[in-house]
């Protein structure tokens, strides 16, 4: 009696010993390729040169979608229908993505903000109406701090949909500038007192060279290009020194800088 049943048994046992073993490899397995695929993907993202943060919040989350794919092979490998769970966690995932769809949008953002670096942390950016230097940039905004002493949060679901403006990016920039002087006036004179005080400014880069030119001849008098490039930093500084100097220059050699003004003929019935 006690043969006949260990004989039927016997096959069960066997059968059910192999697939726990199976199970077991299958484990060990999964384990290791998911440990392969996360180092493969760190060591791609570390050497692309993107942020920490981003870095952590991917591998956690591919951490934890191999983890369940995991996870259902298992069960279903023991026979357990896993339909049911795809589905709950599907229901889930919409319900949770329709609630938080804003947050999601803001954290997208930030995501290609980070990985695709627009600008980074100290430049001095224009986006969105507002212009800062930015001092922060996180997952869901990105915090300007402006020149007047605000800090100015901007989401990022929005920052990444606007044009971005950024003056930090290069090492030098082109000042724009422009004077207007009456219709009377020399212009070669007007231009000379300009360059003048162009190529004596330390600041102003010889290369690329100033243009001083010509640009409109308006109702009230004639418009002057001014365009110098400068350091990055030196911009303000140039620009504020630079307009002082032409106005008190022109002064004092006699060119009028015009008013707007208007000529009106009257006829006489």
């Amino acid at each position: 009696m006690e043969t006949e049943i260990l004989e039927r048994l016997l096959p069960k046992l066997l059968e059910g010993g192999m697939s726990l073993l199976w199970s077991l490899a299958f484990l060990f397995i999964g384990l290791k390729l998911i440990h392969f695929l996360r180092k493969l993907l760190r060591g791609a993202l570390e050497r692309s040169s993107v942020d920490t943060g981003v870095v952590q919040f991917l591998d956690a989350l591919v951490k934890i979608a191999a983890y369940a794919v995991l996870l259902l092979a298992l069960l279903a490998r023991f026979g357990i229908q896993t339909t049911s769970f795809i589905t709950l966690l599907g229901s889930a995932g919409v319900a949770i993505g329709l609630s938080l769809q804003g947050s999601l949008a803001n954290f997208a953002g930030g995501i290609l903000i980070l990985m695709l670096k627009p600008f980074v942390v100290g430049d001095y950016i224009s986006a969105c109406g507002c212009e800062g230097t930015v001092v922060e940039i996180s997952l869901f905004a990105t915090t300007l701090h402006s020149a007047d002493n605000r800090n100015v949060v901007i989401p990022n679901g929005t920052l990444s949909n606007s044009n971005i403006i950024d003056y930090s990016a290069n090492e030098t920039r082109r000042v724009d500038m422009s004077v207007d002087v009456a219709y009377n006036t020399d212009l070669k004179q007007a231009r000379r007192i300009i360059e003048g005080i162009l190529e004596a400014d330390g600041q102003v880069l010889k290369d690329p060279a100033f243009v001083v030119a010509v640009n409109e001849l308006g109702d009230s008098g004639i418009t002057i290009l001014i365009r110098p490039w400068v350091k990055n930093e030196d911009y303000w500084t140039v620009r504020w020194r630079v307009l002082e100097q032409v106005h008190d220059r022109l002064n004092e050699e006699g060119i009028e800088i015009p008013f707007p003004q208007m000529t009106i003929h009257m006829e006489n019935e």
